[in-house]
């Protein structure tokens, strides 16, 4: 077997490089948004040209259907039963774009400012899923002999639930059988520290609708008559906390998982303050009472207002008593909390808590357990080594407050064992207007990548 070193690597991508960003802007331009069903046609569009590109580049692949939007599925198998098989998890759909005003420049029109490229999905997930995708390309042209097997799995509904992607799991565990399963859609501490996630967050969403009236009635005829939609449900979500942050719906903290001092003591847990007001505008903070920050974020389950509206909120003035407001609530939840569970106390509470004659509508939607790795797998040991050659210095483990809603199911259908990395970081407006990712951390990710692949094949 050749041996492959991280410099020719480095020069394979330098080669290569204006073509490796033209087809990387080009899979960017893509409006793949999956929570908005005018842009199915964007993301089959997306979906193919990617399954084109995975042929291309020497991999087979196929598009799988589900109830939803298609997965693409790439595999090279060539190494034998034998031997070990590896699992790569991406998504290629992307978050609406909304408020577009605020965009510096169009999101689907990839822009380079200052060695950054803003686009919406930048960094989440087609910058990770891309410079992952390019490693392969070059080990695929680099090896003469691959010591595993690979397989790719791209779902289009990560930012919409993934209902439709689940689905077809268990129909699918022969083909997704592996034996490691690497989820690259999370990130480092800053851009010079190399950092492993050991954990995820679950996830439960809610929309709750409040109904006092059947119309809207006028406040000067109906004030001190009528109860309005927006003050019963402002109060009935401000209640939601006590002044220390502690959320206050019965059973929200219950089967909650707490982390031994031994994972504990293997996780980074300094937090800078100053900078991450500096880096967000942040003036106040939020934190559980008894909780440091990093554990309100990572280890602790928390209760979020995502999204209010009732009554009339344009320009000028309307002075109604709002017959209905709308709410959306999310909870991040962590190991052994049940989303169903969460979902329904949450629910119970809102109902229960209305006043006499008001109506409380609650719809839940996607929902996702938390996961956890082990510090000590071989894949989770094998990713460490890659950073730490890559970055020269020791790296560090991670735990995220995001979810990933497939990883749980995923890794439970291939039976592998999971490491979640990736390069991304906290101010790369992720989800937000203006996301970019630095054309150096794609790089990064790259070799990264690229030495990952190579250790799994014998190669060091």
């Amino acid at each position: 077997m050749t041996h492959i070193s991280s410099d020719l690597f480095k020069n394979w991508f330098q080669n290569h490089r204006e073509k490796i960003f033209n087809e990387f802007f080009k899979f960017l331009s893509f409006p793949s948004i999956s929570a908005d069903e005018n842009y199915k046609g964007d993301c089959l569009s997306t979906a193919n040209w990617l399954c084109g590109y995975m042929n291309q580049m020497g991999l087979s692949a196929e598009l799988w259907e589900t109830p939803g939007l298609p997965v693409v599925f790439g595999s090279h198998s060539k190494a034998g039963k034998d031997r070990p098989t590896l699992l790569i998890y991406h998504h290629y759909d992307v978050q609406p774009v909304d408020p577009l005003e605020l965009w510096k420049s169009d999101p689907f029109k990839p822009e380079i400012r200052n060695n950054q490229v803003y686009a919406r999905g930048a960094v989440d997930n087609k910058g990770q899923c891309f410079y992952s995708l390019t490693a392969m390309k070059a080990f695929l042209e680099l090896t003469d002999e691959m010591g595993f097997n690979l397989k790719v799995f791209i779902e289009g509904e990560e930012e919409s639930g993934g209902k439709g992607t689940s689905a077809i799991l268990e129909q699918r565990k022969e083909a997704l059988k592996a034996d490691h399963l690497l989820v690259v859609d999370f990130g480092i501490p800053d851009a010079t520290t190399p950092g492993i996630t050991l954990g995820m967050r679950g996830l439960v969403a809610l929309d709750v609708e409040c109904t006092t009236a059947s119309i809207d009635l006028h406040s000067g005829c109906h004030g001190g008559i009528a109860m309005g939609a927006n003050r019963v449900l402002s109060n009935l979500l401000g209640n939601m906390w006590d002044k220390n942050g502690k959320v206050q719906i019965p059973h929200f903290y219950d089967d909650v998982h707490t982390l031994s001092q031994e994972a504990l003591s293997h996780v980074d847990m300094t937090f800078d303050k100053e900078l991450y007001m500096k880096n967000f505008g942040l003036k106040a903070f939020a934190n559980e009472g008894g909780f440091s920050i990093k554990e309100s974020n990572w280890l602790r389950p928390v209760l979020e207002i995502n999204g209010m509206s009732g009554g009339y909120t344009g320009a000028g003035f309307k002075t109604v008593i709002p017959a209905k407001a709308r709410a959306k609530i999310s909870a991040r939840i962590v190991p052994n909390q049940d989303p169903i569970k969460v979902g329904n106390c949450i629910a119970d509470y809102l109902k229960s808590s209305a006043p006499q004659g008001v109506q409380i509508k609650v719809d839940p939607h996607h929902g996702a357990a938390a996961f956890q790795s082990p510090f000590n797998s071989f894949i989770v040991k094998t990713s460490v080594l890659a950073y730490e050659e890559i970055f020269g210095k020791p790296c560090k483990y991670l735990f995220c407050g995001a979810s990933v809603p497939i990883v749980v199911d995923l890794a439970k259908a291939s039976g592998a064992e999971v490491a979640m990395i990736g390069v991304g970081l906290e101010e790369d407006d992720i989800h937000a207007p203006n996301e970019h990712f630095g054309l150096d951390r794609f790089e990064l990710g790259y070799l990264i990548i690229a030495r990952i692949l190579c250790r799994l094949s014998g190669n060091r």
